[in-house]
Protein backbone atom coordinates (compact mmCIF):
# COMPACT_ATOMS: atom_id res chain seq x y z
CA UNK A 1 0.00 0.00 0.00
CA UNK A 2 2.58 2.50 1.11
CA UNK A 3 4.39 1.81 -2.07
CA UNK A 4 1.63 2.06 -4.38
CA UNK A 5 1.02 5.81 -2.37
CA UNK A 6 4.66 6.61 -2.67
CA UNK A 7 5.06 5.78 -6.40
CA UNK A 8 1.91 7.73 -7.06
CA UNK A 9 2.25 10.84 -5.72
CA UNK A 10 6.29 10.24 -7.47
CA UNK A 11 4.55 9.81 -10.90
CA UNK A 12 1.49 12.75 -10.56
CA UNK A 13 4.76 15.37 -9.58
CA UNK A 14 6.48 14.11 -12.50
CA UNK A 15 4.21 14.01 -15.01
CA UNK A 16 2.25 17.64 -13.95
CA UNK A 17 5.88 18.61 -13.81
CA UNK A 18 6.65 17.70 -17.61
CA UNK A 19 2.71 18.90 -18.59
CA UNK A 20 3.16 22.53 -16.70
CA UNK A 21 7.70 22.79 -18.63
CA UNK A 22 5.87 22.08 -22.28
CA UNK A 23 2.08 23.47 -22.25
CA UNK A 24 3.10 26.87 -24.13
CA UNK A 25 -0.45 27.79 -23.21
CA UNK A 26 0.13 28.56 -19.77
CA UNK A 27 1.95 32.15 -19.63
CA UNK A 28 1.89 34.37 -16.19
CA UNK A 29 -1.59 35.82 -17.71
CA UNK A 30 -3.20 33.03 -17.66
CA UNK A 31 -5.07 32.46 -14.07
CA UNK A 32 -4.78 28.30 -14.43
CA UNK A 33 -1.20 28.78 -14.05
CA UNK A 34 -1.30 29.30 -10.83
CA UNK A 35 -3.41 26.69 -9.77
CA UNK A 36 -1.12 24.46 -11.64
CA UNK A 37 1.60 26.67 -9.70
CA UNK A 38 -0.76 25.87 -5.80
CA UNK A 39 -1.07 21.99 -6.95
CA UNK A 40 2.49 21.14 -8.13
CA UNK A 41 3.84 22.66 -4.59
CA UNK A 42 1.37 20.57 -2.75
CA UNK A 43 2.80 17.29 -5.05
CA UNK A 44 6.41 18.80 -3.83
CA UNK A 45 5.51 18.66 -0.42
CA UNK A 46 4.16 15.73 -1.03
CA UNK A 47 7.70 14.35 -2.61
CA UNK A 48 8.56 14.70 1.09
CA UNK A 49 6.02 13.47 3.16
CA UNK A 50 6.95 10.32 0.93
CA UNK A 51 11.02 10.33 1.82
CA UNK A 52 9.89 11.12 5.42
CA UNK A 53 7.82 7.98 5.58
CA UNK A 54 10.51 5.93 4.16
CA UNK A 55 13.09 7.39 7.04
CA UNK A 56 11.07 5.73 9.07
CA UNK A 57 10.44 2.25 6.85
CA UNK A 58 6.57 2.40 6.50
CA UNK A 59 6.59 2.98 2.62
CA UNK A 60 7.62 -0.33 1.80
CA UNK A 61 8.45 -3.50 4.50
CA UNK A 62 10.95 -4.55 1.60
CA UNK A 63 13.75 -2.64 2.54
CA UNK A 64 15.07 -2.18 -0.45
CA UNK A 65 12.65 -0.65 -2.49
CA UNK A 66 11.59 1.27 0.70
CA UNK A 67 14.89 3.33 0.59
CA UNK A 68 14.94 3.31 -3.18
CA UNK A 69 11.46 5.15 -3.14
CA UNK A 70 12.33 7.72 -0.44
CA UNK A 71 15.91 8.14 -2.69
CA UNK A 72 13.86 9.04 -5.89
CA UNK A 73 11.73 11.29 -3.96
CA UNK A 74 14.37 13.08 -2.40
CA UNK A 75 16.33 13.47 -4.96
CA UNK A 76 12.98 14.86 -6.71
CA UNK A 77 12.34 17.27 -4.05
CA UNK A 78 15.55 19.88 -5.16
CA UNK A 79 17.93 16.87 -5.00
CA UNK A 80 18.32 16.82 -1.54
CA UNK A 81 20.61 13.88 0.42
CA UNK A 82 18.53 11.09 1.66
CA UNK A 83 21.07 10.04 3.41
CA UNK A 84 21.71 13.09 5.20
CA UNK A 85 17.69 14.02 5.78
CA UNK A 86 17.59 9.93 7.37
CA UNK A 87 20.46 10.57 9.60
CA UNK A 88 19.37 13.97 11.00
CA UNK A 89 15.62 12.71 11.58
CA UNK A 90 16.31 10.05 13.86
CA UNK A 91 18.37 12.94 15.94
CA UNK A 92 15.45 15.04 15.85
CA UNK A 93 13.38 12.21 17.10
CA UNK A 94 15.62 10.86 20.03
CA UNK A 95 15.67 14.70 21.30
CA UNK A 96 13.31 17.14 19.79
CA UNK A 97 13.43 21.00 20.28
CA UNK A 98 16.76 20.28 22.00
CA UNK A 99 20.01 21.23 21.78
CA UNK A 100 20.78 18.10 20.33
CA UNK A 101 17.84 18.50 17.85
CA UNK A 102 19.47 19.25 14.19
CA UNK A 103 16.37 20.50 12.83
CA UNK A 104 15.65 23.20 16.15
CA UNK A 105 17.40 26.84 16.43
CA UNK A 106 18.59 27.22 19.61
CA UNK A 107 19.75 30.93 19.26
CA UNK A 108 16.56 32.20 17.68
CA UNK A 109 12.77 31.31 17.40
CA UNK A 110 12.00 34.28 14.55
CA UNK A 111 10.56 31.91 11.60
CA UNK A 112 13.08 33.40 8.69
CA UNK A 113 15.89 32.65 10.77
CA UNK A 114 15.39 29.76 11.75
CA UNK A 115 14.22 28.41 7.99
CA UNK A 116 17.19 29.64 6.64
CA UNK A 117 19.36 27.41 8.95
CA UNK A 118 16.91 25.17 8.13
CA UNK A 119 17.58 25.02 4.61
CA UNK A 120 21.37 25.98 5.31
CA UNK A 121 21.52 22.98 7.42
CA UNK A 122 20.72 20.50 4.84
CA UNK A 123 22.12 21.68 1.06
CA UNK A 124 24.96 19.97 -0.02
CA UNK A 125 27.26 21.24 -3.14
CA UNK A 126 26.14 18.18 -4.96
CA UNK A 127 22.64 19.53 -4.55
CA UNK A 128 23.83 22.96 -6.25
CA UNK A 129 25.25 21.28 -8.88
CA UNK A 130 22.94 18.43 -9.84
CA UNK A 131 19.58 21.85 -9.96
CA UNK A 132 22.31 24.36 -11.68
CA UNK A 133 22.90 21.64 -14.02
CA UNK A 134 18.93 20.84 -14.61
CA UNK A 135 17.93 24.35 -15.06
CA UNK A 136 20.68 24.78 -17.73
CA UNK A 137 19.05 21.76 -19.19
CA UNK A 138 15.68 22.74 -19.14
CA UNK A 139 16.73 26.38 -20.29
CA UNK A 140 19.28 25.74 -22.96
CA UNK A 141 18.69 21.62 -23.61
CA UNK A 142 15.24 21.26 -24.13
CA UNK A 143 14.30 25.30 -24.46
CA UNK A 144 12.05 25.74 -21.73
CA UNK A 145 11.29 29.77 -20.68
CA UNK A 146 12.67 30.66 -18.00
CA UNK A 147 9.60 31.99 -16.88
CA UNK A 148 8.35 28.62 -16.63
CA UNK A 149 11.31 26.93 -14.82
CA UNK A 150 10.89 29.47 -12.34
CA UNK A 151 6.94 28.88 -12.07
CA UNK A 152 6.42 25.55 -12.37
CA UNK A 153 9.69 24.11 -11.08
CA UNK A 154 11.89 26.52 -9.09
CA UNK A 155 8.76 28.07 -6.93
CA UNK A 156 7.13 24.30 -6.16
CA UNK A 157 10.22 23.58 -4.79
CA UNK A 158 10.29 26.46 -2.28
CA UNK A 159 6.35 26.52 -1.35
CA UNK A 160 7.24 22.71 -0.27
CA UNK A 161 9.86 23.62 1.68
CA UNK A 162 7.83 27.01 3.35
CA UNK A 163 5.09 24.40 3.89
CA UNK A 164 6.96 21.82 5.65
CA UNK A 165 9.00 23.62 7.46
CA UNK A 166 5.97 25.71 8.92
CA UNK A 167 3.07 22.66 10.16
CA UNK A 168 6.29 20.16 10.72
CA UNK A 169 9.02 22.00 12.68
CA UNK A 170 8.31 25.74 13.83
CA UNK A 171 4.45 25.39 14.82
CA UNK A 172 4.89 21.93 16.30
CA UNK A 173 8.02 22.44 17.90
CA UNK A 174 8.47 26.32 18.41
CA UNK A 175 9.10 28.09 22.21
CA UNK A 176 7.58 28.53 24.52
CA UNK A 177 7.04 24.78 25.82
CA UNK A 178 3.71 24.01 27.41
CA UNK A 179 2.47 20.95 29.52
CA UNK A 180 0.56 19.51 26.12
CA UNK A 181 3.69 19.23 23.79
CA UNK A 182 4.80 16.36 26.94
CA UNK A 183 6.92 14.01 26.64
CA UNK A 184 7.41 14.52 22.91
CA UNK A 185 7.99 18.91 22.76
CA UNK A 186 5.63 18.61 20.09
CA UNK A 187 2.36 20.55 19.43
CA UNK A 188 -0.25 19.07 17.16
CA UNK A 189 -2.98 20.74 14.92
CA UNK A 190 -7.05 20.85 16.36
CA UNK A 191 -8.38 17.63 14.92
CA UNK A 192 -10.06 18.91 11.74
CA UNK A 193 -9.14 15.77 9.12
CA UNK A 194 -9.49 18.23 5.85
CA UNK A 195 -7.05 20.88 7.32
CA UNK A 196 -4.83 18.84 8.50
CA UNK A 197 -4.77 16.99 5.02
CA UNK A 198 -4.59 19.78 2.86
CA UNK A 199 -2.35 21.89 4.99
CA UNK A 200 0.28 19.10 5.30
CA UNK A 201 -0.64 15.89 4.26
CA UNK A 202 -1.71 15.00 8.34
CA UNK A 203 2.49 16.42 8.96
CA UNK A 204 0.41 19.16 11.27
CA UNK A 205 -0.86 16.06 13.36
CA UNK A 206 3.05 16.17 14.70
CA UNK A 207 2.54 14.86 18.61
CA UNK A 208 1.12 12.19 16.74
CA UNK A 209 3.30 11.33 14.70
CA UNK A 210 6.02 12.05 17.08
CA UNK A 211 3.89 9.71 20.00
CA UNK A 212 3.46 6.90 16.73
CA UNK A 213 6.61 7.22 14.25
CA UNK A 214 5.75 4.29 12.55
CA UNK A 215 2.48 5.10 11.39
CA UNK A 216 2.10 5.85 7.83
CA UNK A 217 1.27 9.96 6.85
CA UNK A 218 -2.55 8.73 5.60
CA UNK A 219 -3.19 7.12 8.96
CA UNK A 220 -2.27 9.86 11.51
CA UNK A 221 -5.56 10.93 11.69
CA UNK A 222 -6.44 7.81 13.50
CA UNK A 223 -3.80 7.98 16.03
CA UNK A 224 -5.39 11.94 15.92
CA UNK A 225 -9.02 9.83 16.25
CA UNK A 226 -7.68 7.60 19.14
CA UNK A 227 -6.31 10.10 21.32
CA UNK A 228 -8.52 12.80 21.04
CA UNK A 229 -6.13 15.67 21.29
Amino acid sequence: MGALIGLFIISLWLFHLVYLLFNESLTLSTPMSYVHLALQGYLTTGLFITAHDAMHGTVSRVRWLNHAIGFVACFLFAAMSYKRLRLNHFKHHEAPASETDPDFNVHSQNFFVWFGSFIWRYKTWAQIVVMASLYNLFEYGLGIPEMRIWLFWVLPCIWGALQLFYFGTYLPHRLPQTPDMTPHSARSQTRNHPWAMLSCYFFGYHWEHHHSPKTEWWNLWKIKDELVR
